[in-house]
């Protein structure tokens, strides 16, 4: 993580000093801030059987193309500092398009400064649901940056939505236990003096005699939810106030129904097992216990 660190800094450096060339320039965005990232997350950048520059696709060159095992695992499109990459999504849509008729799984757009992060398809998503990262060196910590960009390294990135969703999903945990009142320190210690393994498995690698301790629903990133009671039962009973929550009129209606119907009987565990799966290819979101 040092080698990430200290990378960051140089760029940031590099930008503070020679901002005009990096907002006209994008040939040096390339050569002075991407070569320094990619070589600190373990990239052999003049190497091709890792890096290939402008890689072409049925839709027009990439950049570069990330090379594991003989296979392409990301496009990268790199643009100036003038282009505001986390706000404008025209070059986005442009790398969706190279990653999407190439079959590669994901692309990452940046300036050098700023960085997005997609995954290529996912059905029944749009582009901007698909960011599972987002990075600005300038307005975030050295560390926090450095930290998301190791998600992008030769060793994780085969590893990166899975790494990116339990990053959001701790995120998510810890905010919500700040609004609950928790200071930082104590929940930093807390995570620091662990001692159980936490172990969250989807509903297909959930056995029936499991006791659950947490919902995750992700739904545009992961959600932690409280259950009602630690049991199947009461993970499906949760999930249906969650959804209430965040339906309207008849739907909302009609959730808060089967919620009071369903809470009220005896269900078996292959039972609640088939309605969450049901309602995960409905609704189309993941499901996750932790158990």
């Amino acid at each position: 993580m040092e080698n990430i660190e200290r990378a960051v800094r140089n760029v940031l450096r590099k930008v503070s000093e020679h901002r005009a060339l990096y907002e006209k320039n994008e040939e040096a965005v390339k050569q002075h801030l991407l070569s320094e990232i990619f070589q600190a997350l373990k990239w052999d950048w003049g190497n091709p059987k890792e890096v290939r520059p402008e890689e072409r696709t049925e839709e027009g060159r990439a950049d570069y193309a990330l090379i594991l095992n003989n296979r392409v695992v990301a496009f990268v499109e790199a643009k100036n500092l003038s282009v505001n990459v986390l706000k404008n999504d025209k070059p986005l849509r442009q790398l969706g398009r190279y990653c999407f008729f190439q079959g590669v799984k994901y692309g990452i757009l940046t300036n050098g400064i700023e960085w997005r992060v997609i995954k290529s398809f996912e059905e029944g998503s749009r582009l901007e649901d698909r960011v599972i990262l987002s990075i600005d060196l300038e307005n975030e910590a050295v560390e926090r940056s450095a930290f998301k960009l190791s998600l992008l390294s030769k060793d994780r990135i085969e590893k990166l939505e899975k790494l990116s969703a339990l990053l959001k999903a701790l995120e998510v945990s810890f905010e919500e236990l700040r609004r609950a009142g928790f200071k930082e320190e104590v929940i930093i210690n807390y995570l620091q003096r662990a001692s159980t393994k936490v172990t969250v498995v989807t509903l297909d690698k959930l056995k029936e005699d499991e006791t659950p301790k947490a919902l995750y629903v992700y739904d545009k990133g992961w959600k932690v939810l409280p259950l009602t009671e630690k049991s199947l039962k009461g993970v499906l009973l949760s999930l249906l106030l969650y959804l209430a929550e965040k339906s309207e009129g008849n739907e909302k209606e009609e959730i808060k129904r089967a919620y009071e119907y369903l809470k009220k009987l005896p269900l078996e565990t292959e039972k609640v097992l088939k309605l969450l799966r049901e309602i995960e290819n409905e609704k189309g979101i993941k499901i996750a216990v932790e158990i």
